[in-house]
């Protein structure tokens, strides 16, 4: 490939040859492109070109939360190791794919043994979330001493920051290191799959795009 006289406009197949690389891999399509860069850069300081169309390419591939998942592991190192208290949203969370906020409020009302329904505090979006016989379990066995199902050690409603607090807490105590709570949702994809909904109902449910929903079930 001649590159002499390479300018601005010349970016346009460097891009296009690009995003054919990327509709294997965003991270490979990125590394290609800084080699490339790395090489016409080379050529421009000897004076064999006039610029550098691939040096403002900018980055396909961006990290996001997706690759972040709670693994089997870690859920039995939480059950093994974390207050009593603290099961119950663990399990909510891993079967519903649902925030924090909507699994904090959430009343007794919403579950009829089959299904939960709840209205999201974020999108407003109304869902039906089936009940797999794992989380029927969890929930059938837990005390009602209040409207909410999600209580703290003294049987109280939990609030935002108080919940974040011993939460976190207990993860540090049973070793888990760099996941959230708000990770549990990308690890309920695939348990949302088991329970036998769609990569589209998945979607619904926790407000995911259908790729995000795809990359997680890969992960998990």
């Amino acid at each position: 490939m001649n590159h002499r006289g390479a300018d601005a406009a010349g970016c346009l197949p460097f891009m296009a040859w690009r995003d054919r690389l990327a509709l294997r891999s965003r991270r490979q399509a990125d590394y290609a492109w800084s080699v490339l860069a790395r090489v016409l850069s080379w050529a421009l300081d000897r004076g064999l070109i006039l610029a550098n169309p691939c040096e403002k390419g900018g980055r396909l591939y961006r990290a996001t939360r997706t690759e972040k998942v709670w693994t089997d592991a870690d859920e039995a190192a939480f059950l093994a190791s974390a207050p009593p208290h603290l099961h119950l949203p663990l399990i909510l969370a891993l079967w519903t794919g649902q925030r924090q906020g909507d699994l904090l409020q959430l009343p007794w009302g919403a579950y009829d043994s089959n299904t939960i329904r709840l209205q999201q505090g974020k999108t407003g979006a109304r869902v039906v979330i089936p009940v797999s016989s794992v989380l029927k379990l969890a929930l059938n066995a837990a005390p009602r001493h209040s409207p909410v199902i999600l209580l703290n050690s003294e049987d109280r409603p939990w609030t935002s920051d108080g919940f974040r607090s011993s939460w976190g807490k207990a993860c540090k105590a049973c070793g888990i290191a760099g996941l959230t709570f708000h990770d549990l949702r990308g690890t309920a994809v695939s348990r949302l799959a088991l329970a036998g909904c769609s990569e589209a109902e998945i979607a619904t449910l926790t407000g995911h795009s259908l790729n995000d929903v795809r990359s997680w079930m890969l992960t998990t």
